[in-house]
């Protein structure tokens, strides 16, 4: 499940240099702004501009990415860097572009599943391959943006056009539409190439759990030369209908939503190799098994097509190696489960090499590392034990790659090394920031971004060896910047750790408010506590943490077992356990609190969303009295009600191992809840459904146990806006008040 987290307003902000306690006295005056919930929310951002999708163009001219606006955060408009001239220009302005059409039914769940659907304007585009201009779909239709500031209208349509594409040598235009996938000259008609088929048949389209679990947001894929393209036909009826009523302001819309949940049938998926004209159809033979996962689909240098399938307890893949003329496939290699309680998880940290070998990434040692597989023997390239978590680019001709990993477990660092593994690796980003990357085809050029627990996120241009060659967007804290004003108050974390009760180190990172000596303070607990994220790091965390801060509240975050970037051995101990191991770390973290003499143990509050939620449901079941207070947003309440990718990864099949979902589920216990919860739901929940918020809530009732609820109409499970973020904050810090959960006088 890739449930998404309600954490700190992230943004970008850039500095020459990171804040110390002197220039922030500097910024200080008798006349400082309250940090409210409402200007966390507001635009400008207090964290600065906040680039997305950046780019470089094919020749390696320029770099292209999408700017939110002064006015309108979640607004995003298409910014080109010229390198050479070192000039920005504005390339489309969606504003002005744009018809404001309704988006269709489908374009707004695709956005939701892939985390965008609070952005407005342009929310992804595609370079021509000659680099004369870029693809942008905006507003439902497709645009075709030249450098000269030429745009051509290729689409008007009342429908959305779904997953547009350039061909690689960018001859046609390729998108889905009603169903089926069309495709077209660019500039000219475009033409369905797959046939139109009754409701259940999507062709061209990734079926749910990939979109939602998998990460893969398509379903078609073109070879390199424009000749031919791999399409996914999907049939969903086996799959289980679910009824789902997004619940308005005004009325309610009433979803017949095919939706796999756990230990239920998935979609059957098939593949198809044709020409651009939809002819000379060939299947390809990804075997006689049909529950199974089409995890990623590519075309290799060899001209061959490379498809990983997954089986569906996700502990092995396979690398079928298909010869697109026939169709027929072969078993490249297998990758396993490192462990035998244990599971795949799934990347894009490959790539195929000009040799016909493969860059892969594998946690077959325990920690993800880099392989070389020429076809029959494998070379380790990194032996890190710490995960390296990204394949960032790769340099053929210097026989070099660079990769993320994680340094010291709270930071991440950019490294090259040896495509022939015949040599150490080398770090070059800075240690003193938490880095990510993203680099120019030809690997010559690293785009950089940075941060620091006083440093906002910063970006940059730098040659191979880390080297900065100038500033993308320096956006340095100065006397203009919208953050400057709060300065005075901003709070360096403290970080520690805790042992778990077999001895592994739990990190843990806490703010503290301006403390007079004697006193004791409140502790907004912030948790996640499922499989994936990692909160604690020493990047830069936002002015959400700090506005709680400046309330007069202790912001504390814990990461237990289960979560990512440490190892396998760390995750592995949720495996058909989810609800049990997380707990009892979390509890150790409230029992630390309560051994701080600034810390009033009778006033530490948890709150979390999505998995958080159903985590505190879990705590306050299983530990009565030691939390003051809980919130629980968007919770899961029973597992089964989840999708079979995400919940059978690490829970098994609830038709094999029903007792580990009874186990989990936060409803045969939630009458043993007492201490004062808060429940917070968007109706319109269309992943984790209003039906688990709704169960939870009628057992509590049926069985006469207080709680408080606040629910969204119309809102998914991304509850933020301008306004309703600080009324949802409002809401929770109101209702810590009202059970007394406030600072000292």
């Amino acid at each position: 499940m890739r449930l998404p987290i309600l954490a700190a307003a992230a943004g970008i902000v850039l500095l020459t240099q990171a804040p110390t306690q002197a220039n922030a006295d500097a910024h200080m005056t008798e006349g400082s702004p309250e940090l409210t919930f409402e200007r966390v929310f507001a635009s400008p951002s207090l964290n600065g501009p906040a680039p997305r999708q950046a780019k470089f163009s094919p020749d390696g001219r320029y770099l292209t990415l999408l700017r939110n606006r002064e006015d309108d955060r979640e607004r995003y408009d298409l910014w080109g860097f010229d390198i050479d001239a070192q000039e920005w220009r504005m390339l489309v302005d969606s504003e002005a572009l744009g018809t404001g059409r309704e988006l269709s039914e489908d374009e707004k769940m695709q956005r939701e599943r892939a985390r965008v659907g609070n952005l407005s304007g342009i929310i992804s585009y595609q370079w021509a391959s000659d680099a004369s201009g870029v693809l942008v779909p905006l507003d439902g239709d497709l645009y075709f943006a030249k450098l000269d500031g030429e745009v051509t209208r290729l689409t008007d349509t009342e429908e959305s056009e779904l997953n547009p594409a350039l061909s690689p040598q960018s001859s046609y235009v390729s998108f889905v539409r009603d169903r089926q996938l069309w495709v077209g000259e660019v500039g000219g008609e475009a033409a369905p190439i797959t046939p139109k088929e009754d409701d259940t048949i999507r062709w061209g389209e990734a079926e749910f759990v990939a979109q939602e679990e998998m990460g893969r947001l398509t379903g078609y894929w073109w070879n390199g030369d424009d000749t031919h393209l791999v399409v996914q036909r999907t049939d969903e009826s086996p799959v289980g209908i679910v009824t789902r009523a997004a619940i308005g302001a005004t009325g309610t819309t009433v979803f017949d939503q095919r939706y796999p949940v756990a230990g239920s049938d998935n979609a059957i998926v098939e593949l198809f190799v044709m020409d651009p004209d939809g002819g000379n159809r060939v299947k390809i033979d990804i075997g006689e098994e049909t529950d199974i996962y089409i995890a990623r689909v590519d075309w290799g240098t060899d001209g061959m097509v490379y498809v990983q399938r997954q089986n569906r307890e996700q502990t092995v893949l396979d690398m079928l190696r298909v010869d697109p003329a026939t169709g027929a496939s072969e078993v490249w290699f297998t990758e396993k489960a490192a462990r035998e309680e244990y599971w795949i998880n799934l990347s894009d940290n490959y790539r195929f090499l000009k040799d016909g070998s493969l860059l892969w990434w594998s946690e077959r040692d325990g920690f993800g590392n880099f392989y070389r597989f020429n076809g029959s023997d494998w070379k380790q390239l990194t032996s890190l034990k710490e995960p390296v978590t990204a394949l960032v680019g790769v340099n053929e001709d210097e026989n070099q790659f660079f990769y993320r990993a994680v340094e010291g477990v709270l930071t991440e660092q950019v490294y090259s090394a040896s495509l022939s593994g015949d040599a150490g690796h080398e770090r070059v980003t800075d240690p003193a920031f938490s880095n990510s990357a993203s680099m120019a085809g030809d690997g010559e050029t690293l785009l950089i971004t940075r941060s620091a627990t006083n440093q906002p996120t910063q970006s940059y241009l730098a040659d191979a060896s880390g080297n900065r060659i100038t500033w993308v967007e320096e956006n340095a804290l100065d006397a203009d910047h919208p953050y400057t004003p709060f300065l005075s108050s901003h709070v360096t974390p403290e970080y520690g750790t805790i042992e778990a009760e077999d001895g592994t180190p739990l990190h843990y990172m806490m703010l503290k408010p301006e403390m007079e000596p004697g006193k004791e303070y409140p502790v907004f607990y912030y948790h996640y506590s499922g499989p994936g994220p990692q909160l604690v790091d020493k990047g830069w965390g936002g002015a959400l943490a700090q506005a709680v801060v400046d309330r007069g509240y202790i912001y504390f975050v814990l990461d237990n077992r289960g979560t990512a970037n440490r190892g396998v051995d760390f995750e592995q101990p949720l495996y058909r356990a989810m609800g049990g191991i997380e707990v009892r770390d979390q509890r150790l973290g409230a029992e630390f609190l309560q051994t701080l003499d600034f810390v009033d143990s009778d006033k530490i509050a948890i709150y979390g969303w999505s998995y958080g939620g159903y985590m505190t449901l879990k705590q306050l079941q299983a530990n009565p009295g030691l939390y003051a207070a809980g919130i629980s947003g968007a919770p899961v309440t029973r597992w089964g009600l989840y999708d079979t990718h995400y919940t059978e990864r690490f829970m098994g099949d609830p038709r094999e191992v029903p007792e580990a979902y009874e186990a989990a589920s936060a409803i045969p216990d939630a009458t043993k809840i007492s201490d004062p919860l808060l429940l917070i739901h968007g109706m319109a929940d269309d992943n984790v459904v209003f039906e688990n918020s709704s169960e939870l809530i009628s057992v509590m009732q049926e069985n006469n146990v207080p709680f408080e609820m606040m629910l969204y109409p119309g809102y998914t499970h991304r509850v933020s806006g301008e306004q309703i973020s600080p009324h949802l904050w409002n809401t929770m810090f109101r209702f810590l008040e009202s059970h007394g959960v406030t600072p000292p006088e």
